[in-house]
């Protein structure tokens, strides 16, 4: 058995340690305070600060970026720590943009993190799509990360990346065995685009659970920014009315804090 260390630093922001390796998803670390535009009259403010510094952060290995181009996911100060990190996984168009030899990838797709004296991590991109349908064309491109490693006891550790329930998602449950998944949950919702979603929400993400059934689920993208609109309490609620094992593998990372999890 294999375990991460796995530290939540805010909204969508993580840190994996495993096997020696150091891998950040979505770095956002902007001080909070300030209101960020996304295009087509949707905006969003940041509420709360990272829990851990950019400085105190340490070496990063590689970084899994859902996406570029919007703050939630890289905001300023996250960007400024992308060319210190060994390597950036994105989308295609994200990698086109960012430049600096991050690597893109397309649904499916894999890239391999290699160095001398740790196990070989495999990266696959999943799918994702970061609203309605018909929405990629205004939204853009988003992947998720499954992560594979020898050793690991019940499938990979996967990342959703920002993503509503659609098939694309569910192709993870038919390709996927999967034993962690951080969630991006949230519920993101516009006041100019009604009650259209841009991420999970908790209701949502029960369902995804009880048919991808992961031994751990953590929760992650919910809090720090105002565009969330279903804070802890509302996913709570869900999954505590959830069928037994989903609703005993919900697992909260208190913000901040490196926590174990068997993986």
């Amino acid at each position: 058995m294999s375990v991460a260390r796995i530290t939540h630093i805010g909204g969508p922001t993580a840190l994996i340690e495993v096997e020696g390796w150091r891998l950040l998803t979505d770095p956002t670390f902007d001080p909070p305070g300030r209101r960020y535009r996304f295009g087509w009259g949707t905006s969003s403010t940041k509420v709360a600060g990272p829990a851990v510094d950019v400085d105190r952060l340490g070496p990063i290995d590689a970084v899994l970026l859902s996406h570029d181009h919007h703050a939630d996911n890289l905001d300023d100060a996250g960007r400024a720590l992308l060319p210190s990190a060994g390597v950036v996984v994105t989308t295609v168009a994200g990698a086109r943009r960012l430049g600096g030899g991050a690597r893109g990838l397309a649904p499916w797709a894999s890239t391999r993190l290699e160095r001398a004296g740790r196990p070989s991590i495999e990266i696959t991109a999943t799918p994702c799509r970061h609203g309605p349908r018909g929405s990629h064309a205004i939204v853009g491109a988003a992947i998720g990360f499954a992560l594979t490693w020898p050793g690991q006891r019940d499938g990979a550790l996967w990342v959703s990346g920002d993503t509503v329930l659609y098939p694309g998602v569910r192709e993870v449950v038919a390709r996927l065995p999967v034993g962690t998944a951080l969630l991006h949950l949230g519920g993101v919702r516009f006041p100019i685009t009604g009650p259209v979603r841009y991420s999970l929400t908790a209701e949502a993400a029960v369902r995804l659970c009880a048919e991808l059934r992961p031994r751990t689920v953590i929760p992650v993208h919910y809090e720090g920014w105002s565009h969330f609109q279903q804070p802890r309490a509302v996913i709570e609620r869900a999954f505590a009315q959830a069928p037994e094992p989903v609703r005993a593998a919900i697992h909260w990372l208190p913000v901040g804090a490196r926590t174990e999890v068997p993986v």
